[in-house]
């Protein structure tokens, strides 16, 4: 359970309408808590008390990372956060100063105020971040970007089909910022609540809060919530972070296969990792992510483990058929002990039920690829369902006209697909690429072969796959005609 400090009492000092408590460690404008994190708060500790003198950069690193390397831009970094949060420059007001040689000033007139009560609600432990198993492999520009995003937006959102690696982002990221968060970073994975009025309660529940009303709790606390898992909980979550609005110290870092769609919601796309073509020279392969995650992952089961020329070409074609999903490739390297990399390569052909050893300790879901996408199909509508099946079909990109050209039916119309579309894309099971020529579709591997092998059960895959035959014939004949009528139609004042 954790505890508050209690009330006391400290003197302030003042600098245009901000506060600054130092021993409280809180800055606040007009009585109200600014969202400031630790080193911030570090560095404007040095600043104000050399105020009006410049401090130079070494010498600021030196105080606030005395015992780590870092670079200039994680200073940088937390200077800029406190120039946002004072609005330096806005209306003519300026705070902070910075000259390429001598540092940076606190420039701002500073004065001793009298006495005022302290802000509560200091946690006394830290964070409950589950512990990670392997490295991180190849997300170093999605994690700066969740670096620079979450300490100042209420709300992020990690988008991204399943087995992206949604939840090692965002743990990571909540590793990586908690010393930004003076009362910690903290996990409720959701995966398993099926009760949308269980979210708040399990939330309430972490952080040892009580009350029908425990949000307002969090009013003066500066934290990171992670909720892990959110898609099947929406609109539960939806209503936790309009409460948590009155709590500005507390940002709100999502994963979820589809964005909340709320006002101020920042949403992030996780893409599966970088993949090689087999045709590119070796040492490029060796640098792809994907084929680093697998090496490493097969290497941490066969010590010693080193791919020959013959093999690395085969390990570029398995990520590809993959998708880059983190979760796939290390299901795929439990295989490798087994058959091979050529052997797991020629059972991809097969389907995707022989990946279906993974971790002992995970959850339900990500124990095999196909019991991940069990749990996405089976939380879409049965129309939704029929499309995903339909649209199996295609084997390369795809148009919006058509696709309602090959799965459209007297069950399912031509006016019902745009929205159903949409909402495959909104949920990660269909990607959308924006090109000059308009918007492109198409499935990941993974999804298409599970989404076929359901197409073929139910039946309808010689129906809907004789009308993507004659749709792909058809084409060329239309875009032939197009070419030939385009300029009549001109003249005639049609475009």
């Amino acid at each position: 359970m954790n505890s508050f400090v209690k009330p006391d009492t400290e003197p302030a000092l003042g600098f245009g309408p901000f506060a600054f408590y130092r021993q409280q460690r809180l800055v606040t404008r007009d009585g109200k808590p600014l969202a400031l994190g630790g080193r911030a708060l570090d560095i404007l500790q040095v600043l104000v008390e050399h105020a009006g003198s410049f401090v130079s950069k070494q010498a600021l690193i030196a105080h606030v990372w005395p015992d780590s390397v870092v670079e200039e831009i994680n200073l940088r970094v937390h200077i800029a956060a406190l120039r946002r949060a004072f609005g330096d420059g806005r209306d003519g007001c300026r705070y902070i100063l910075n000259h390429p040689r001598q540092g940076y000033c606190f420039a701002a007139s500073v004065a001793l105020e009298a006495s005022v009560e302290r802000c509560p609600n200091r946690w006394s432990a830290r964070h409950n971040l589950p512990a990670r198993l392997n490295p991180l492999i190849g997300r170093d520009k999605v994690l700066g970007q969740l670096l620079a995003d979450v300490p100042r937006r209420p709300l992020t959102t990690v988008t991204g089909p399943g087995g992206v690696g949604k939840t090692t982002v965002v743990s990571r990221v909540a590793e990586l910022l908690l010393e930004y968060f003076d009362d910690g970073a903290w996990f409720v994975d959701l995966s398993a609540t099926s009760d949308s009025s269980q979210v708040s309660v399990q939330v309430a529940r972490t952080l040892g809060l009580a009350g029908a009303h425990w949000s307002a709790q969090l009013a003066s606390c500066r934290m990171l919530l992670v909720l892990d898992g959110c898609e099947h909980v929406l609109d539960a979550c939806q209503e936790l972070a309009q409460a948590l609005r009155s709590a500005p110290g507390v940002a709100l870092l999502l994963s979820s296969r589809e964005p909340l769609g709320i006002t101020d919601e920042n949403v992030v796309q996780l893409q599966g990792l970088a993949v090689a073509s087999p045709l590119e020279p070796e040492h490029q392969i060796l640098a792809c992510p994907a084929v680093q995650l697998l090496i490493d992952r097969v290497g941490a089961r066969q010590q010693g483990f080193t791919p020959g020329e013959r093999d690395l070409l085969t390990i570029a074609q398995i990520c590809h058929r993959l998708d880059g999903l983190p979760l796939a490739l290390e299901l795929a390297a439990v295989q490798v002990d087994a058959l091979g990399v050529a052997g797991v390569l020629e059972q991809l052909d097969f389907g995707l039920s022989f990946l279906s050893h993974g971790r002992r300790t995970a959850v339900a879901r990500h124990r095999s690829l196909e019991a991940l996408l069990d749990w996405s199909f089976e939380r879409l509508s049965t129309d939704e369902q029929a499309v995903l099946q339909r649209l199996a079909v295609f084997e390369a990109p795809f148009s919006l006209r058509a696709a309602m050209a090959v799965i459209s039916c007297a069950e399912l119309g031509v006016g019902q697909l745009p929205w159903l579309l949409s909402r495959l894309v909104s949920q990660s099971l269909v990607m959308l690429e924006q090109h000059a020529e308009g918007g492109r579709f198409h499935l990941l591997h993974t999804t298409r072969a599970y989404a076929l092998e359901k197409l073929r059960r139910s039946g309808q895959w010689q129906v809907f796959q004789r009308h993507y035959v004659l749709q792909e014939a058809w084409q060329p004949c239309r875009s032939g005609l197009q070419s030939l009528t385009q300029p009549l139609e001109q003249r005639a004042g049609f475009l």
